[in-house]
């Protein structure tokens, strides 16, 4: 572009005056009225020199605008493609320098093995063994990042299935139990909606979202970032960030798989049923053997129970893992905006907006649907302690509560016994929510560095609409079985949901066209 004379005076038919020479570019940078600290004649002439120093991120500035002729979306474009190509620059010179340090190792290495005291912890060794060792970050990441977006889910939901198929021969699928005093209940296994709709429908269209988000994010939104950011402050790669949080995935294996679902079952199923006493329990699809034999033995009430926790416990795993991978695209997309640097073009910026709201939007997604399924887990557990005969008609009495008589429908029966999903639902909430307000909290403090005045005015109502209906939800958790009417409230922040779901996020190709 210097020999090109981009950026200089032209003439009579349009073409440039002549080339550009270092002195010429320099005089011409230093007399950028923002420019007060100019540029040294030296470090122009080292441009034009064939090296691997490359050009910093404040004389591509400048640079930019003298190629662009001091237009703001010309200067903008060139900037772009200015650090594009730098980046390129620095990338080759690490491939070098890579290339260079794996040739001496290499001979360093033979030369040891050919002594007899090669050592065991080479870069070949260490690769070697890190090859064989489980990585389950990796192992993860490539479930849902599968060709096929929807082969997870529909695992998840051939699994419910089999699930339900299975209490249909056991003969549990639908069981009133009558208690020696109180009304009869309906405890069959297709009765219970955090064991049905949840498998059957919200968790496969939670895996659908996040598979659907990390896809996005890993192939459009994060190589855009990249594009635009500034390659003196380099970002940490995806596959770093990803190994880096091994012990994240790890921990909620552990969780999941051992605690919530393994300790649980045992506690909750397997000893009541191997002693034959429910104890403190509620009498439910799994613990029927013990007060019915006839229609359920005991073996297969441990086989069955014992399936059914061991599909729950990876099933939510992959649910927690989802919002591992929730945080992961937060702190990446933090850092990326923050490599910027402050270089933020009227290019730039509405793109970075744009961005920002498509991965929160998608963030809400996923932890809305989070919300829904402990509402249907506190949904089950509070029919339980209730006296009606079934959940329909549970919350038809609390849907009919404000015009009559709802003593008992918040009423709880001591006769029941406890509901562990109470407590169980209330800690996923706490996670589930967590997740969402700390990534609306951190994307907006970005978002408003990078144009406070524009995000107010083209992303304030949908940033409140998503607040809005995260609140409403977690209210309508805590309104279950507390007060009555509550159905009302649940009812309008599901529809609210459900059109925030529904909603494509603005994308900045579109807008720009």
């Amino acid at each position: 572009m210097a020999s090109a004379g981009a950026g200089r005076p032209v003439d009579k038919g349009g073409f440039p005056v002549g080339q550009w020479t270092p002195e010429l570019l320099a005089d011409a940078i230093s007399s950028i009225d923002t420019n007060r600290a100019g540029v040294d004649l030296r470090t122009v002439q080292l441009w034009f020199q064939e090296n691997d120093k490359g050009i910093s991120a404040d004389n591509i500035r400048w640079l930019a605008r003298i190629f662009g002729c001091g237009d703001p979306e010309a200067s903008g474009a060139w900037q772009v493609e200015l650090s594009a190509a730098n980046r390129r620059l620095v990338a080759k010179r690490r491939k070098k320098k890579a290339g260079r340090q794996s040739q001496f190792r290499s001979a360093e290495t033979i030369e040891e093995a050919v002594a007899g005291n090669a050592p065991a912890n080479t870069p070949a060794v260490v690769a070697k063994r890190n090859g064989r060792r489980f990585n389950l970050a990796t192992k993860t990441e490539a479930l849902f990042g599968s060709q096929s977006s929807m082969a997870l889910p529909l695992v998840v939901f051939t699994g419910a299935c089999a699930l339900g198929l299975i209490s249909f021969t056991l003969n549990i699928h639908s069981v009133v139990f009558s208690p020696e005093s109180g009304t009869s209940k309906q405890v069959g296994f297709l009765w219970a909606p955090n064991w049905t709709i949840t498998f059957l429908a919200v968790l496969p269209l939670y895996l659908a979202l996040v598979i659907d988000l990390l896809r996005c994010w890993k192939e459009e939104w994060r190589p855009r970032l990249v594009a635009i950011s500034d390659p003196a402050f380099p970002s940490v790669g995806w596959e770093y960030r990803l190994a880096a949080a091994s012990y994240a995935f790890w921990a909620t294996f552990l969780i999941t798989v051992i605690v919530a679902s393994g300790y649980n079952w045992t506690a909750t199923h397997l000893i009541p049923l191997l002693i034959g006493d429910p104890g403190s329990w509620a009498v439910d699809w799994g613990r029927i053997a013990i007060v019915r034999p006839e229609l359920i033995s005991v073996p297969s009430a441990i086989a069955f129970t014992g399936l059914v926790f061991l599909f729950n416990g990876f099933t939510a795993y992959l649910f927690f893992a989802g919002h591992v991978f929730l945080h992961l695209m937060k702190h990446d997309y933090i850092d990326l905006v923050k490599g910027l640097d402050g270089g933020f073009s009227q290019v730039s910026v509405p793109e970075i907006e744009d961005i920002s709201l498509s991965l929160m939007q998608g963030i809400f997604r996923c932890t809305s649907l989070g919300v829904v399924i402990t509402i249907l887990m506190k949904l089950q557990s509070s029919y339980l302690q209730s006296d009606y005969v079934n959940l329909i008609e549970w919350l038809v009495a609390d849907f009919r509560s404000p015009f009559g008589d709802h003593e008992s429908v918040v009423r709880e029966s001591a006769s029941r016994g406890t509901a562990p999903g109470f407590y169980y639902s209330f800690f996923c909430l706490l996670a589930i929510v967590g997740t969402f307000a700390n990534a609306s909290i951190r994307i907006r403090w970005i978002l408003m560095r990078v144009d406070g005045s524009r995000f107010r005015r083209r992303h304030f109502v949908p940033w409140v609409l998503m607040n809005g209906a995260m609140g409403l939800l977690v209210i309508s958790y805590f309104l279950i079985g507390v007060l009555p009417g509550s159905i009302f409230f649940l009812l309008f922040s599901l529809v609210l949901t459900g059109y925030l779901l529904s909603k494509p996020a603005p994308t900045w190709r579109q807008e720009s066209q």
